[in-house]
C-alpha cells in the first residue's frame, strides 16, 4: 500500500459522504456535496502525479483509480438524474456511464489481445473528464431550479458529447484489431 493507493481508497470511501451529504436536508447541502466530489476528483489528479511523481505506480493503482474514477462520476449522476427530473440530465447520463463500460470493456479486451496500447488514455478523454468534472460540480453546488436555465446542464450536454466523441477515437484506433483477419480480408 502506497500513498497514491491510499488516496484512491479515499476517493471510493467518500463517494457514500457525497450521497449522504446531497440527501440530507439542509440548505447547503448542495454546496457542500459539490465540495466533496472537488475533494475526490483532486485526489484523482493527485494520486495519479504522486504515483508517477514518486515512482509508485502500482497493478493495483492503475486497477483501481479508473475504477475509482467511474463509480464517483456514476453515483453523482444518479444523484443528478433524481434531482434534476430532466431528459438532458437523463440521456447525458446515460451517454456518460454507458461510454464508461463500453471503454473500460474495450480496454479489457485490447488488453487481453495484446494491443492495450491503442486505446490508451488520450488528451480527448482527459478533457472529457475535465468537463464532466466541471459539470458534476456546478449541478451539485447550484440550486435546481429553470432546468434549461441551469449552466450545469449545459456543461454535461458538453461533456456527453465530448464522451461520445472520445469513445468514437477509441472504437475508431481499435476497429482494426476488433475484426477477424481471414486469409480472404489478408493483404500482403
Amino acid at each position: 500500500m502506497n500513498l497514491p493507493n491510499v488516496l484512491t481508497l479515499i476517493r471510493v470511501a467518500l463517494i457514500p459522504v457525497l450521497v449522504l451529504v446531497w440527501l440530507t436536508p439542509f440548505q447547503y447541502a448542495g454546496e457542500l456535496a459539490a465540495l466533496v466530489f472537488v475533494i475526490a476528483a483532486l485526489t484523482d489528479w493527485l494520486d495519479g502525479w504522486l504515483a508517477r511523481r514518486l515512482s509508485q505506480e502500482s497493478a493495483f493503482g492503475a486497477f483501481l483509480d479508473p475504477v475509482a474514477d467511474k463509480l464517483m462520476v456514476a453515483a453523482a449522476l444518479v444523484l443528478l438524474v433524481d434531482a434534476f427530473d430532466s431528459v438532458l440530465v437523463t440521456l447525458s447520463a446515460i451517454v456518460i456511464i454507458g461510454r464508461e463500460i463500453v471503454v473500460s470493456a474495450l480496454r479489457e479486451w485490447m488488453s487481453e489481445i495484446g494491443q492495450r496500447g491503442h486505446v490508451a488514455v488520450s488528451w480527448l478523454g482527459k478533457v472529457k473528464t475535465a468537463t464532466q468534472m466541471l459539470a458534476i460540480t456546478v449541478c451539485l453546488a447550484l440550486p435546481i431550479e429553470q432546468t434549461l436555465m441551469h449552466p450545469g446542464l449545459w456543461i454535461l450536454v458538453v461533456a456527453a458529447l465530448l464522451t461520445l466523441w472520445s469513445m468514437g477515437s477509441y472504437l475508431k484506433a481499435a476497429w482494426p484489431h476488433l475484426l477477424p483477419v481471414t486469409e480472404d480480408s489478408a493483404v500482403d
